[in-house]
């Protein structure tokens, strides 16, 4: 029994069941203390807090956060752990300095200079041939259950220099599922800069940033980036492509030696 209706440009109609892509709030707590609501799909969670908080600064190194607990409540999900390290830190600053922000979230000269604090640059790495770029681009499909089922998913995955996927993850956001990508790379001890990361996604500065801080050294989208992004790639000296097609591919920044 269905609701949805398929209308068509010829004017019939016809009832379809669609199954839609799940999205819930997961809140991040560390060490006890609530640092993050996201709105995120509910899968993968404790890959998505390692990586989470690797992106963030708050972990150096998959060994600082542990104990990773996911609880299912009432009004959705919260996913506990203990950070270790000099992120306890950064989270003691940030639960404070949260207080005092109104609710547009990035206020004022401090969270400015947050955004364009820079970049450390990625390691010395040899060209790609774009050939594995291709290659993983034909593979992706079969590792987005999710997206085929919904329609409604992003993907994140890391394919090896040859273009075989290696890992991948998927979210209802972008952002989540490169976070989860980046935390099942460090649960299997898996370098990024081995390979390439590949995102369905619009190519925005958060994307770059996550790509580098997690240590890889190529990233490509199949969406176009925005001049942020490219900004901060080249600052970085990350190797990028962008509008990945099966038959095309825009080199936006060859950082490679």
């Amino acid at each position: 029994m269905s609701d949805i209706v398929e209308i068509r440009r010829d004017g019939t109609r016809r009832a379809v069941n669609r199954e839609w892509v799940p999205e819930a709030p997961v809140a991040l707590e560390f060490n006890g203390l609530s640092y993050a609501v996201m709105m995120a799909t509910p899968e993968d969670l404790e890959d998505f807090a390692l990586g989470f908080a690797l992106t963030e600064g708050l972990a150096r190194q998959p060994a600082d956060l542990t104990d990773i607990g996911v609880a299912e409540v009432e009004q959705g999900w919260i996913v506990r752990a203990a950070l270790t390290g000099l992120g306890i830190e950064q989270l003691t600053d940030r639960v404070r300095a949260r207080v005092a922000e109104s609710s547009c979230g990035l206020c004022g000269i401090e969270n400015l200079e947050a955004v364009t604090r820079p970049l450390p640059q990625v390691a010395p790495h040899a060209p790609l041939d774009e050939s594995a770029l291709f290659a993983a681009l034909s593979a992706l499909r079969a590792h987005q259950p999710l997206t085929r089922r919904t329609g409604a998913a992003h993907a994140a995955a890391f394919a090896s220099a040859e273009g075989a996927i290696l890992h991948a993850r998927e979210d209802v956001g972008r952002h989540n599922a490169l976070d989860k990508l980046i935390g099942a790379l460090a649960a299997a001890g898996q370098d990024p800069a081995a390979g390439f990361i590949l995102s369905t996604a619009r190519c925005s500065y958060e994307i770059v940033e996550k790509a580098v801080r997690a240590g890889a050294t190529r990233l490509a989208t199949v969406s176009l980036p925005t001049s942020m992004a490219v900004a901060r790639a080249r600052q970085a000296g990350l190797s990028l492509w962008s509008l990945a097609r099966d038959d095309s591919v825009l080199l936006v920044n060859d950082g490679a030696e």
